[in-house]
């Protein structure tokens, strides 16, 4: 099993040697490490693998393990990475060679990368460059090694409080409990090291994610005011169109005394859309509660433990179950994206449900060749849709549904009113991007995808509801 350590280490020579050993002797494998002085001089975070009786010991032994003081200064940084082979122990030679030339260690960062060999990074606090010079000399006989760069101008966080008072901040922004604070911790240090790993600056990431936080937060409670309308579509079905500030619409189908729902927001808002849907559907809590789900995004799914039944497409449904059984999402597929998707998740209050409640549809076994192709249909009450799959520009397993009697499309995230956002939508939208480098897995790929969806429409007036902002009125007319 896997643990995360958020440690406070002893600011002296040979410290991370003492906690590596600690883990050697107990058979433990150490997968991440991230430590930068130069960011928070409080906080080491180890990743180990090891078994429940190992790791249960591991934590006697950290226990005895002090505290960082002042940041020492006046030195200057030379960081040097070196090539170690990812069994236990592989780290501790080196260790005890820095230990021996008395150096500092002021950053560590490392992470296991289905190799062989890990790329351990440690920033070493030197004055003498003779001395630095023979100590990779000696380095060199254990490993390869190769000195790095280091830009020590870059701005500075506060050396002692950055992840604890960010984590806070966070947490008090949205409203959550403090219990949570540990977990968020380790995800905004992922974050931290991703960034870094990918010669990025965090600055305006960290920014981002603050405003995100604040935004979700101030539309909470009585502050909870989503732009609401209806749409006719015949004398007896009309969609009513819930437009949150932050998070996805959420689309309800009502036809025939019925009711389907299309997407459903962010989880944090649970209280709010519950007492919306009651004054919307005054028998909410007698009716069977349906809802179809475009693609399995964290703020289209987020109140999907609320429904009884969740139609899905095949993909969409295997990706949460997967999420249900704690392994990787698409999203979280990509390393990129995988911390702040972890983040999303705390700060929206986001619960994987129960896949016994999903029912699978429109299953293509078929390699998708075309940025949209039809798999099959879907029909409810007056409305009778054909239903296509995206290629996964935006995510895979999108898709859109398209009723050309009634000249009505769902759209999801592929296609959506970018200038029919309030205010609120517009600021929320403009973060996204920032925190997950694109919302699109291929924007490329995505703006086929939406022009493949107009080409699809036939000649007449087009209401198509996308999954932000405003319904588009749309005209095709003769050629």
């Amino acid at each position: 099993m896997k643990k995360t350590y958020v440690t406070s280490m002893p600011n002296h020579i040979g410290a991370f040697l003492k906690a590596s050993r600690c883990f050697c002797e107990l058979g433990i494998n150490i997968t991440r490490v991230s430590y930068n002085k130069a960011v928070d001089s409080h906080k080491l975070f180890i990743d180990a693998e090891g078994t429940e009786e190992q790791l249960k010991k591991a934590d006697i032994e950290l226990e005895k393990i002090g505290y960082l003081q002042d940041s020492v200064k006046g030195t200057s940084v030379v960081l040097i990475e070196f090539r170690l082979a990812d069994v236990p122990g592989s780290v501790t030679d080196v260790l005890t060679l820095i230990n021996d030339f008395n150096f500092n260690i002021s950053y560590i960062s490392s992470q296991e990368n289905g190799s062989d060999y890990q790329y351990f990074k440690m920033g070493l606090y030197v004055e003498d460059t003779q001395k630095i010079a023979e100590f990779l000399k000696e380095a060199e006989k254990l490993c390869k090694v190769r000195v790095i760069d280091y830009n020590s101008s870059k701005k500075v966080y506060d050396n002692s409080i950055f992840y604890s008072t960010y984590v806070m901040g966070l947490t008090k922004a949205t409203g959550l409990s403090d219990d949570i604070g540990r977990e968020l911790l380790v995800h905004v240090n992922l974050a931290m090291q991703t960034l870094d790993e990918n010669g990025l600056s965090p600055y305006r990431t960290f920014d981002s994610i603050s405003k995100f936080a604040e935004l979700l937060g101030a539309g909470k409670g009585r502050s909870f005011e989503p732009r609401i309308s209806s749409h006719k579509i015949t004398d007896n079905t009309e969609i009513i169109l819930i437009e949150p500030p932050c998070g996805s619409n959420t689309m309800i189908i009502a036809s025939r005394g019925k009711y389907l729902f299309v997407d459903s927001g962010y989880a944090c808002y649970k209280d709010e859309m519950l007492e919306l849907f009651h004054k919307l559907i005054p028998d909410f809590d007698s009716i069977e509660k349906t809802v179809l789900i475009t693609h399995a995004d964290v703020d289209h799914c987020g109140l999907l433990p609320l429904f009884d039944k969740i139609i899905a497409g095949h993909k969409t449904a295997r990706c949460l179950e997967n999420e249900f059984l704690g392994k990787n999402g698409y999203r979280d597929e990509n390393p990129l994206h995988r911390p702040y998707i972890n983040i999303c998740k705390m700060l929206t209050s986001y619960k994987a449900v129960d896949p016994n409640k999903i029912e699978a549809m429109w299953n293509n076994n078929d390699e998708l060749t075309e940025p949209l192709t039809q798999i099959g249909f879907f029909d409810y009450e007056e409305l009778h849709f054909e239903v296509y799959e995206g290629k996964g520009g935006h995510l895979p397993g999108e898709i859109v549904l398209i009723d050309y009697t009634h000249h009505l499309a769902f759209t999801g995230d592929i296609y959506i009113n970018m200038r029919g956002m309030t205010k609120e939508q517009a600021e929320y939208n403009q973060y996204a991007p920032i925190l997950m480098t694109s919302v699109d897995t291929d924007p490329k790929l995505c703006a086929e995808e939406r022009k493949a969806i107009l080409g699809r429409l036939g000649v007449g007036q087009w209401q198509i509801f996308g999954a932000h902002g405003f319904k588009k009125d749309y005209s095709v007319n003769f050629q």
